[in-house]
Protein backbone atom coordinates (compact mmCIF):
# COMPACT_ATOMS: atom_id res chain seq x y z
CA UNK A 1 0.00 0.00 0.00
CA UNK A 2 3.03 2.21 1.17
CA UNK A 3 4.42 1.98 -2.90
CA UNK A 4 1.11 2.72 -4.47
CA UNK A 5 0.67 6.17 -2.39
CA UNK A 6 4.26 6.61 -3.24
CA UNK A 7 3.81 7.10 -7.27
CA UNK A 8 -0.14 7.37 -6.98
CA UNK A 9 0.32 11.47 -4.90
CA UNK A 10 3.42 12.70 -7.32
CA UNK A 11 1.11 11.81 -10.88
CA UNK A 12 -2.17 13.31 -9.34
CA UNK A 13 -0.46 16.64 -8.40
CA UNK A 14 1.03 16.32 -11.31
CA UNK A 15 -2.43 15.98 -12.98
CA UNK A 16 -3.81 19.26 -10.57
CA UNK A 17 -0.95 20.85 -11.65
CA UNK A 18 -1.66 20.37 -15.95
CA UNK A 19 -4.95 20.82 -15.07
CA UNK A 20 -5.12 24.20 -13.21
CA UNK A 21 -2.53 25.56 -16.07
CA UNK A 22 -5.23 24.56 -18.58
CA UNK A 23 -7.78 26.90 -17.29
CA UNK A 24 -5.43 29.81 -16.88
CA UNK A 25 -4.38 29.84 -20.17
CA UNK A 26 -8.17 29.09 -21.51
CA UNK A 27 -9.73 31.91 -19.13
CA UNK A 28 -6.56 34.86 -18.91
CA UNK A 29 -3.82 34.10 -21.59
CA UNK A 30 -6.14 32.35 -24.65
CA UNK A 31 -8.09 35.81 -24.86
CA UNK A 32 -4.79 38.06 -25.02
CA UNK A 33 -3.18 36.27 -27.54
CA UNK A 34 -6.76 36.42 -29.73
CA UNK A 35 -5.02 40.07 -30.22
CA UNK A 36 -6.84 43.07 -27.50
CA UNK A 37 -8.48 44.19 -30.70
CA UNK A 38 -11.06 41.31 -30.91
CA UNK A 39 -12.17 41.74 -27.40
CA UNK A 40 -14.96 44.60 -27.38
CA UNK A 41 -17.76 45.26 -24.83
CA UNK A 42 -21.52 44.61 -26.32
CA UNK A 43 -24.43 46.09 -24.54
CA UNK A 44 -28.09 44.44 -23.81
CA UNK A 45 -29.22 47.49 -25.85
CA UNK A 46 -27.33 46.25 -29.30
CA UNK A 47 -29.99 44.73 -31.04
CA UNK A 48 -31.90 44.68 -34.33
CA UNK A 49 -34.71 47.22 -34.89
CA UNK A 50 -37.00 44.75 -35.47
CA UNK A 51 -36.48 43.11 -31.74
CA UNK A 52 -36.17 46.20 -30.19
CA UNK A 53 -38.66 45.19 -26.32
CA UNK A 54 -40.48 46.76 -24.85
CA UNK A 55 -39.31 49.80 -22.05
CA UNK A 56 -39.99 47.61 -19.60
CA UNK A 57 -39.02 44.22 -21.25
CA UNK A 58 -35.71 46.36 -21.47
CA UNK A 59 -35.62 47.51 -18.12
CA UNK A 60 -35.44 44.36 -16.60
CA UNK A 61 -32.89 42.97 -19.23
CA UNK A 62 -30.98 46.02 -18.07
CA UNK A 63 -30.74 45.06 -14.68
CA UNK A 64 -29.72 41.25 -15.50
CA UNK A 65 -27.34 42.30 -17.91
CA UNK A 66 -25.72 44.92 -15.69
CA UNK A 67 -22.24 43.71 -16.49
CA UNK A 68 -20.54 43.65 -20.14
CA UNK A 69 -19.97 40.43 -22.03
CA UNK A 70 -17.07 40.39 -23.57
CA UNK A 71 -17.15 38.57 -26.75
CA UNK A 72 -14.35 37.65 -29.50
CA UNK A 73 -14.48 39.45 -33.09
CA UNK A 74 -15.24 36.79 -35.50
CA UNK A 75 -12.06 37.62 -37.56
CA UNK A 76 -8.20 36.54 -36.91
CA UNK A 77 -5.74 39.11 -36.14
CA UNK A 78 -4.29 39.40 -39.80
CA UNK A 79 -8.09 40.68 -40.96
CA UNK A 80 -8.02 42.92 -38.81
CA UNK A 81 -4.62 44.51 -39.04
CA UNK A 82 -6.31 44.62 -43.20
CA UNK A 83 -9.89 46.31 -41.83
CA UNK A 84 -8.14 48.79 -39.79
CA UNK A 85 -6.25 49.90 -42.99
CA UNK A 86 -9.08 50.22 -45.00
CA UNK A 87 -11.45 51.83 -42.34
CA UNK A 88 -8.68 54.39 -41.95
CA UNK A 89 -9.32 55.17 -46.01
CA UNK A 90 -12.33 54.36 -46.22
CA UNK A 91 -13.51 57.35 -43.52
CA UNK A 92 -12.54 59.92 -45.76
CA UNK A 93 -12.96 58.35 -49.25
CA UNK A 94 -16.14 56.01 -48.85
CA UNK A 95 -18.36 57.35 -51.54
CA UNK A 96 -22.48 56.47 -50.84
CA UNK A 97 -25.23 58.75 -50.98
CA UNK A 98 -28.27 60.44 -48.58
CA UNK A 99 -31.12 62.37 -49.01
CA UNK A 100 -30.16 62.95 -52.78
CA UNK A 101 -26.60 64.11 -51.92
CA UNK A 102 -23.30 62.91 -52.59
CA UNK A 103 -21.45 61.98 -49.18
CA UNK A 104 -17.70 61.35 -48.85
CA UNK A 105 -16.69 59.13 -45.83
CA UNK A 106 -18.08 58.95 -42.50
CA UNK A 107 -15.83 60.61 -40.76
CA UNK A 108 -17.93 63.35 -39.40
CA UNK A 109 -19.71 60.01 -37.75
CA UNK A 110 -16.93 58.92 -36.18
CA UNK A 111 -18.74 59.65 -32.38
CA UNK A 112 -21.67 58.21 -33.17
CA UNK A 113 -19.99 55.20 -34.62
CA UNK A 114 -18.06 54.61 -31.47
CA UNK A 115 -20.56 54.83 -29.33
CA UNK A 116 -22.66 52.08 -31.60
CA UNK A 117 -19.75 49.58 -31.62
CA UNK A 118 -19.12 50.61 -28.30
CA UNK A 119 -15.70 51.16 -28.78
CA UNK A 120 -13.30 54.42 -28.16
CA UNK A 121 -10.21 53.32 -30.24
CA UNK A 122 -9.92 55.11 -33.73
CA UNK A 123 -11.12 54.32 -36.82
CA UNK A 124 -7.07 52.81 -37.85
CA UNK A 125 -6.90 50.81 -35.04
CA UNK A 126 -7.61 46.88 -34.72
CA UNK A 127 -9.98 47.49 -31.86
CA UNK A 128 -12.24 49.44 -33.91
CA UNK A 129 -12.54 47.20 -36.90
CA UNK A 130 -13.45 44.16 -34.41
CA UNK A 131 -16.01 46.41 -32.65
CA UNK A 132 -17.35 46.79 -36.30
CA UNK A 133 -17.27 42.68 -37.52
CA UNK A 134 -19.51 41.90 -33.72
CA UNK A 135 -21.92 44.75 -35.06
CA UNK A 136 -21.59 43.16 -38.31
CA UNK A 137 -22.10 39.70 -36.66
CA UNK A 138 -25.03 40.62 -34.81
CA UNK A 139 -26.98 42.35 -37.71
CA UNK A 140 -26.28 39.80 -40.38
CA UNK A 141 -23.67 41.75 -42.47
CA UNK A 142 -20.85 39.80 -43.57
CA UNK A 143 -18.14 39.73 -41.24
CA UNK A 144 -14.89 41.58 -42.08
CA UNK A 145 -14.59 44.71 -39.84
CA UNK A 146 -14.75 47.07 -42.62
CA UNK A 147 -16.94 49.85 -42.24
CA UNK A 148 -17.76 49.86 -45.67
CA UNK A 149 -20.87 51.62 -47.79
CA UNK A 150 -23.20 48.32 -46.54
CA UNK A 151 -22.36 48.37 -43.12
CA UNK A 152 -22.54 52.42 -43.12
CA UNK A 153 -26.21 51.89 -44.36
CA UNK A 154 -27.45 49.60 -42.22
CA UNK A 155 -26.10 51.51 -38.84
CA UNK A 156 -27.92 54.61 -40.71
CA UNK A 157 -31.47 52.62 -40.84
CA UNK A 158 -30.39 51.33 -37.24
CA UNK A 159 -30.15 54.93 -35.72
CA UNK A 160 -33.09 56.29 -38.09
CA UNK A 161 -35.08 53.46 -36.43
CA UNK A 162 -34.74 55.02 -32.97
CA UNK A 163 -35.74 58.13 -33.42
CA UNK A 164 -39.15 59.50 -32.82
CA UNK A 165 -41.02 59.26 -36.56
CA UNK A 166 -43.64 60.41 -35.69
CA UNK A 167 -44.98 64.21 -37.22
CA UNK A 168 -48.30 64.43 -35.02
CA UNK A 169 -49.76 67.47 -33.94
CA UNK A 170 -49.57 67.51 -29.78
CA UNK A 171 -52.69 69.20 -28.37
CA UNK A 172 -52.42 72.50 -27.10
CA UNK A 173 -52.52 71.90 -23.53
CA UNK A 174 -49.15 69.29 -23.60
CA UNK A 175 -47.11 72.81 -25.38
CA UNK A 176 -45.71 75.13 -22.37
CA UNK A 177 -43.62 78.34 -23.37
CA UNK A 178 -40.21 77.59 -22.44
CA UNK A 179 -38.07 80.83 -20.73
CA UNK A 180 -36.15 83.00 -23.47
CA UNK A 181 -32.98 82.45 -21.37
CA UNK A 182 -32.98 78.87 -22.38
CA UNK A 183 -32.39 79.43 -26.31
CA UNK A 184 -29.46 80.13 -27.87
CA UNK A 185 -31.48 83.41 -29.58
CA UNK A 186 -32.35 85.89 -26.86
CA UNK A 187 -34.31 87.84 -29.66
CA UNK A 188 -36.27 84.95 -30.76
CA UNK A 189 -40.12 85.93 -31.10
CA UNK A 190 -42.49 84.36 -28.16
CA UNK A 191 -44.46 82.48 -30.98
CA UNK A 192 -41.24 80.53 -30.92
CA UNK A 193 -40.35 78.99 -27.44
CA UNK A 194 -43.32 76.75 -27.62
CA UNK A 195 -41.88 72.81 -26.44
CA UNK A 196 -43.96 69.62 -25.57
CA UNK A 197 -44.09 69.66 -21.61
CA UNK A 198 -42.48 66.20 -20.98
CA UNK A 199 -39.68 67.13 -23.82
CA UNK A 200 -39.18 69.96 -21.87
CA UNK A 201 -38.55 68.71 -17.83
CA UNK A 202 -36.58 65.44 -19.86
CA UNK A 203 -33.91 68.81 -21.33
CA UNK A 204 -33.96 70.24 -18.01
CA UNK A 205 -32.59 67.30 -16.15
CA UNK A 206 -30.43 66.52 -18.78
CA UNK A 207 -28.39 70.09 -18.87
CA UNK A 208 -28.58 69.85 -15.02
CA UNK A 209 -26.46 66.14 -15.82
CA UNK A 210 -24.20 68.18 -18.09
CA UNK A 211 -23.43 70.98 -16.06
CA UNK A 212 -21.96 68.21 -13.28
CA UNK A 213 -19.38 67.43 -15.63
CA UNK A 214 -16.24 69.10 -14.86
CA UNK A 215 -15.05 68.13 -18.30
CA UNK A 216 -17.21 70.50 -19.94
CA UNK A 217 -16.47 73.21 -18.07
CA UNK A 218 -20.20 74.57 -18.31
CA UNK A 219 -20.51 78.27 -16.95
CA UNK A 220 -23.65 77.83 -14.80
CA UNK A 221 -25.58 80.03 -12.40
CA UNK A 222 -25.85 79.92 -8.36
CA UNK A 223 -29.50 78.43 -9.28
CA UNK A 224 -27.82 75.55 -11.19
CA UNK A 225 -29.49 77.23 -14.69
CA UNK A 226 -27.15 77.80 -17.76
CA UNK A 227 -25.25 81.15 -17.39
CA UNK A 228 -26.66 84.12 -19.68
CA UNK A 229 -23.20 84.07 -21.59
CA UNK A 230 -23.08 80.26 -21.79
CA UNK A 231 -24.29 79.02 -25.32
CA UNK A 232 -23.97 75.25 -25.01
CA UNK A 233 -27.09 73.19 -24.71
CA UNK A 234 -29.27 75.76 -25.05
CA UNK A 235 -32.25 75.39 -27.45
CA UNK A 236 -31.76 76.86 -31.17
CA UNK A 237 -35.11 75.23 -32.22
CA UNK A 238 -38.47 73.54 -30.36
CA UNK A 239 -42.13 73.38 -31.63
CA UNK A 240 -42.45 74.20 -35.26
CA UNK A 241 -45.61 74.81 -37.23
CA UNK A 242 -46.51 73.29 -40.54
CA UNK A 243 -46.21 77.17 -41.60
CA UNK A 244 -43.41 78.05 -40.14
CA UNK A 245 -41.45 74.79 -41.53
CA UNK A 246 -42.95 75.98 -45.03
CA UNK A 247 -41.56 79.41 -45.09
CA UNK A 248 -38.24 77.76 -44.01
CA UNK A 249 -38.20 75.52 -46.95
CA UNK A 250 -38.46 78.55 -48.98
CA UNK A 251 -35.91 80.37 -47.91
CA UNK A 252 -33.85 77.12 -48.38
CA UNK A 253 -35.38 75.29 -51.52
CA UNK A 254 -32.31 73.45 -52.06
CA UNK A 255 -32.25 71.61 -48.50
CA UNK A 256 -34.00 68.37 -49.89
CA UNK A 257 -34.44 65.45 -47.72
CA UNK A 258 -31.48 65.78 -45.64
CA UNK A 259 -32.28 69.36 -44.85
CA UNK A 260 -35.83 70.64 -43.88
CA UNK A 261 -38.42 68.31 -43.70
CA UNK A 262 -42.13 68.38 -45.20
CA UNK A 263 -43.07 66.29 -42.24
CA UNK A 264 -41.11 67.42 -39.80
CA UNK A 265 -40.23 66.00 -35.94
CA UNK A 266 -40.53 69.26 -34.87
CA UNK A 267 -44.48 69.52 -35.62
CA UNK A 268 -44.55 67.20 -32.15
CA UNK A 269 -42.73 69.91 -29.86
CA UNK A 270 -40.52 66.81 -29.27
CA UNK A 271 -37.60 67.73 -31.24
CA UNK A 272 -34.94 70.02 -30.64
CA UNK A 273 -32.13 71.57 -32.40
CA UNK A 274 -29.51 72.16 -29.00
CA UNK A 275 -26.42 74.18 -29.54
CA UNK A 276 -23.39 72.17 -29.61
CA UNK A 277 -20.99 74.38 -31.46
CA UNK A 278 -19.69 76.44 -34.70
CA UNK A 279 -22.66 77.37 -37.00
CA UNK A 280 -26.33 76.46 -34.97
CA UNK A 281 -27.94 74.66 -37.89
CA UNK A 282 -25.51 74.44 -41.09
CA UNK A 283 -25.31 71.46 -42.72
CA UNK A 284 -22.31 71.79 -44.73
CA UNK A 285 -20.06 69.40 -44.39
CA UNK A 286 -16.95 71.95 -42.81
CA UNK A 287 -19.04 73.05 -39.92
CA UNK A 288 -20.53 69.25 -38.65
CA UNK A 289 -17.09 67.97 -38.89
CA UNK A 290 -16.39 70.70 -35.83
CA UNK A 291 -19.59 70.20 -34.55
CA UNK A 292 -19.36 66.51 -33.75
CA UNK A 293 -16.03 66.94 -31.88
CA UNK A 294 -16.97 69.66 -29.40
CA UNK A 295 -17.20 67.69 -25.98
CA UNK A 296 -20.76 68.75 -25.67
CA UNK A 297 -21.71 66.82 -28.79
CA UNK A 298 -19.74 63.49 -27.34
CA UNK A 299 -21.33 63.84 -23.99
CA UNK A 300 -24.63 64.41 -25.72
CA UNK A 301 -23.99 61.14 -27.77
CA UNK A 302 -22.95 58.84 -24.46
CA UNK A 303 -25.62 60.09 -22.70
CA UNK A 304 -28.39 61.87 -24.15
CA UNK A 305 -30.29 58.73 -24.11
CA UNK A 306 -30.75 58.23 -20.71
CA UNK A 307 -33.02 61.04 -20.80
CA UNK A 308 -35.17 59.63 -23.75
CA UNK A 309 -33.39 61.69 -26.16
CA UNK A 310 -31.97 59.98 -29.80
CA UNK A 311 -29.76 61.62 -32.44
CA UNK A 312 -30.71 62.51 -36.22
CA UNK A 313 -27.35 61.42 -36.86
CA UNK A 314 -27.06 63.57 -40.23
CA UNK A 315 -27.59 66.98 -37.88
CA UNK A 316 -25.45 66.91 -34.89
CA UNK A 317 -27.66 69.66 -33.11
CA UNK A 318 -30.84 67.62 -33.57
CA UNK A 319 -31.94 65.36 -31.03
CA UNK A 320 -35.59 63.80 -30.15
CA UNK A 321 -37.66 62.93 -27.34
CA UNK A 322 -38.67 59.48 -27.56
CA UNK A 323 -40.62 58.79 -23.99
CA UNK A 324 -41.48 55.15 -25.11
CA UNK A 325 -37.72 54.26 -24.97
CA UNK A 326 -36.47 56.00 -21.78
CA UNK A 327 -34.33 53.46 -20.46
CA UNK A 328 -34.42 53.33 -16.50
CA UNK A 329 -31.16 53.73 -15.05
Amino acid sequence: MRDWKIYFLPVAAAVGVVFAAALLYRYSVLPRLTVEAQRVVVTSDLKTPATLPAASERAASDEKQSKPLFIVAPVSASGLKTAATENARLQFNLQWAFGGKSQYGWFIYAPLIQQTINTASGAETPEFAGAVAVWQQQFGLPTTGRLDDKTLYKMVEWWQSRRLNDSTYPAPNQLLAAPIADFYDPSRSADLLKVERETYAAYKKMVAAAAKDPTLNLKMTNTGELAPDEKFLRIVSAFRSREYQAQLRKQSPNSGRAGLATNSPHFTGHALDIYVGGEPVITKDINRAQQVQTPVYKWLVKNAEKFGFYPYYYEPWHWEYVPNRLKTY
